[in-house]
């Protein structure tokens, strides 16, 4: 009978040859394990490619895919305010925010329409509203962007004089070049949504700030003035105006007084015409007699006399018992 002895190499080099192969088999189930899946933030949205090409949109939450690099997932933050600075560079947000003290000169210095240099530092706040456009349409997006709002800002700021822009523009200024942005990026398609455009601060070159300050310094006293104008105006003239209002009602009152009683007085008088008619003599001496009523006890003391004496003879006392 013959005895085979095993060699203890060879079964070490068996089971490590059976580590080997659980490990090749191992590793690509890894593989399929973190690529069949990926997780979507609230904020996000995840744009599906397969080949390259895209099949769909995913919104937040879990959600699987065709591993091994077949499908790809792009997520894209369309629910971030998202914001492009121009002519300085914010380093940290806060109560006290932090900014670069690089030189932006060449996005601030722009020229205006009366031939000034202004500075002028702004930012562009925006959100992503068509991923797909945003990913696919466009290549380099934040560059064209960044490029779209520099030349609407300078052509903006080309139309105006550098006191409109200093003063009372800037508004105006803004709400144009947020307009005028957005139009270009609906013609290319960016699917970008521009929501704000901010003039940070708008200020002259160095060289000539004393001389804009002054300008800026009378142009406020200039509006003190009107205002205080204006103030003067409201106290005087409604005063004056609720005066002219009362005389004309008191007149008004006047002539509707005067001519009630220009009516009554032309209704007695008719009524005494109807009463003369039917008797003329009678009425005659009753309004002869009411008239004397009303005139002699305003003459005072009263003598008649006979104009056939020669001599002055008081034939009638009227005012007896009377002044």
């Amino acid at each position: 009978m013959e005895v085979y002895t095993v060699n203890p190499d060879i079964e070490k080099y068996k089971k490590q040859a059976r580590k080997f192969l659980f490990l090749l088999w191992l590793i690509p189930l890894i593989i399929l394990a973190f690529t069949s899946y990926y997780t979507i933030a609230p904020d996000e949205v995840g744009v599906v490619t397969r080949f390259g090409k895209f099949v769909r949109i995913e919104k937040p939450g879990l959600h699987f895919k065709i591993p091994f690099g077949v499908e790809i997932v792009k997520k894209v933050p369309v629910k971030k305010q998202l914001k492009e600075e121009f002519g300085f560079r914010t380093l940290r947000a806060g109560i006290k925010s932090q900014y670069s003290t690089e030189n932006y000169l060449h996005e601030s210095l722009m020229l205006t329409g009366d031939l000034n240099i202004g500075e002028i530092e702004w930012s562009v706040q925006y959100k992503i509203k068509d991923p797909v456009k945003y990913l696919f349409k466009v290549r380099d997006v934040k560059g064209t962007f960044r490029n779209i709002c520099e030349a609407v800002m300078r052509e903006v700021i080309g139309d105006r004089s550098i006191n409109e822009i200093l003063t009372t523009g800037r508004e105006e200024i803004a709400q144009e070049c947020k307009n005028k942005i957005q139009k270009l990026c609906n013609e290319y398609e960016t699917g970008l949504d521009v929501k704000l455009v901010v003039l940070q601060d708008v200020n002259p070159p160095d060289p000539v700030k004393p001389s804009f300050n002054e300008v800026n310094q009378a142009l406020q006293e200039k509006e003190n003035m009107i205002n205080q104008a204006w103030a003067q105006y409201n106290k005087v003239i409604p005063n004056e105006k609720g005066k002219a209002l009362q005389i004309i009602q008191e007149a008004e009152g006047y002539a509707l007084k005067r001519v009630n009683e220009a009516k009554g007085d032309v209704a007695m008088f008719n009524d005494v015409l109807k009463e003369y008619k039917k008797a003329p003599k009678v009425t005659k001496d009753r309004l002869y007699l009411e008239t004397m009523q009303k005139l002699l006890p305003k003459f005072g003391k009263v003598i008649v006399i006979d104009s056939k004496q020669k001599n002055i003879l008081p034939l009638l006392d009227l005012m007896k018992g009377g002044k």
